[in-house]
């Protein structure tokens, strides 16, 4: 499940929430009740082995190297 960043226009609150992608948007302020609360944009995270590429596959997939043995 995701982590999204929700931030209130009006009074400024901040908070991380995690929901699922078929949830709805949150809309309510949770500090000051006001429907001013707004999903943030941020860039997403990626698990990975310090490579660059995604956990599980192998560095020379993404342009890594496997330092001359076999990939994988």
């Amino acid at each position: 499940m995701p982590i999204y960043s929700y931030r209130c226009e009006e009074c400024g609150f901040a908070q991380d929430v995690l929901q699922k992608l078929s949830d709805p948007l949150l809309t309510e302020c949770p500090a000051c009740g006001k429907s001013a609360f707004k999903k943030q944009l941020s860039a997403p995270a990626i698990a990975g082995e310090g490579s660059g590429a995604p956990a599980g596959l192998p560095p020379c997939a993404f342009g890594g190297s496997c330092m001359g043995g076999p990939c994988g």
